[in-house]
């Protein structure tokens, strides 16, 4: 496929969107023409007759993300991602995957960069009913000719991981709405896919085993890391979700980034109610609320050091970390008292007593906070992933990141 080959360019993003446009209708490129390409989509319709299904959207996905396509009936997402596996061609634009240009692919092209690259779960499960669990999981490796032990080992290890072992003999009539999504998710891993299209995928689940189903998938992903992309209607499902979101209005792009920046950043008012409802607690993170520690001391210092910081500061305890910021513990005035009234001036603070403590990372939501931070009589550490102290969550800093959002700037 040397000839539809294109680099992904100075972002290394896997699925890069460039300048898409998607018009259904009779002569639908007219619709790209200056008079009419900047007119809204009703007077579109109403000068031509078309339907204008997608304006100009680019954007980039990074490997190994989950991307969220978000928006009410009618505003474009389901179309763009038929458009990234060209059920739906576009009428204008490119879309390049894994460096390759498909808006470029002939048909034979097209079918093999598929079933090489992307799997598929749509909210109507799409199973074969005369098929078992296992027929239905292994299907799609069964269209690739493999052979029917391998395809059937696959497709078992596969049914495991979604938590349907033991169901392999039945039929789809047997199971479920959510066993019967489970089954479509299945059937779309066994392929090895690289790239997951989700399209409101637990839409028509109740909302108990959706909410299941979510948890479910944020697990798996974590195993996975697969690309992901899921179309959405629902703000609380996406912020749950989502590494990052972007709400499409009538076929535009409004707004694109992190659940954090979409809910307290909203780009104008209608994201802004979008959002209204939506917890700050669910999407802000310690590490966007974190400051630094107000006394802390370091091990090197030794006790008589440590225990004048504290008295000057008047605090009774504070943070201790070594040269690399590593965080040791907490340490007390009354135990450094006590060393000392023993007449023990060790050079540095002993690692024999300080106080071991909970700490928690940066990508921690505040809603998990909650308990931990209740039962704390300090404030909580932030550390990354070799334990070094990134800064320090308070009760206040948290009530004051959750209070109602208030100023928006719609510039």
């Amino acid at each position: 496929m040397s000839d539809i080959s294109n680099n992904n360019g100075p972002s290394g993003a896997q699925i890069i969107i460039k300048d898409l446009w998607k018009v259904f209708g009779r002569d639908p490129k007219r619709v790209l023409r200056k008079e009419l390409r900047e007119k809204s989509k009703d007077e579109i319709q109403k000068k031509t007759g078309c339907i204008l299904a997608m304006r100009n959207i680019n954007l980039e996905i990074q490997k190994g993300q989950f991307y969220i396509l978000m928006g009410l009936s009618g505003s474009g997402k389901s179309t763009l991602i038929r458009n990234l596996i060209r059920l739906v061609n576009p009428t204008s634009g490119n879309i390049t995957i894994n460096g390759e240009n498909i808006t470029k692919m002939n048909h034979d092209q097209l079918l093999q960069f598929r079933r090489k690259t992307f799997g598929m779960v749509f909210q109507h499960y799409g199973l074969l009913p005369h098929l078992t669990v296992l027929d239905n999981a292994a299907y799609g490796l069964k269209v690739r000719g493999l052979p029917k032990g391998e395809r059937y080992a696959k497709a078992m290890e596969t049914l495991e991981t979604v938590g349907l072992k033991g169901w392999e003999d039945y039929y789809p009539v047997s199971l479920s709405g959510g066993m019967q999504q489970r089954v479509g998710l299945a059937r779309a891993l066994t392929n090895e896919p690289e790239i997951l299209l989700m399209d409101e995928p637990f839409s028509g689940l109740d909302p108990l085993i959706r909410r299941q189903m979510q948890d479910e998938l944020v697990e798996l992903q974590d195993k996975l890391q697969k690309t992901i992309v899921f179309v959405t209607h629902d703000l609380h499902e996406a912020l749950k979700l989502g590494d990052r979101i972007a709400i499409m209005r009538n076929g535009e792009l409004v707004q694109e980034g992190t659940p954090e920046e979409i809910v307290t950043k909203p780009a104008d008012a209608y994201v802004e109610e979008f959002v209204r409802d939506a917890s700050p607690a669910k999407v802000l993170t310690a590490g966007s609320i974190m400051e630094p520690p107000k006394v802390l001391l370091y091990a090197w210092e030794g006790p008589k050091t440590a225990l004048t910081l504290l008295r000057s500061n008047k605090r009774n305890a504070a943070f201790v970390v070594d040269k690399n910021h590593i965080l040791l513990g907490v340490a007390y005035d009354k135990a450094l008292e006590k060393l000392l009234e023993e007449q023990k001036k060790p050079d540095k603070i002993p690692q024999a007593i300080l106080k071991k403590i909970t700490t928690t990372t940066e990508d921690t939501i505040l809603e998990d906070l909650f308990p931990i931070i209740k039962a704390a009589p300090y404030p909580l550490p932030v550390v990354d992933e070799k334990g070094k102290l990134m800064g320090v969550v308070t009760t206040d800093q948290i009530f004051e990141s959750i209070s109602p959002l208030e100023g928006v700037n719609h510039d």
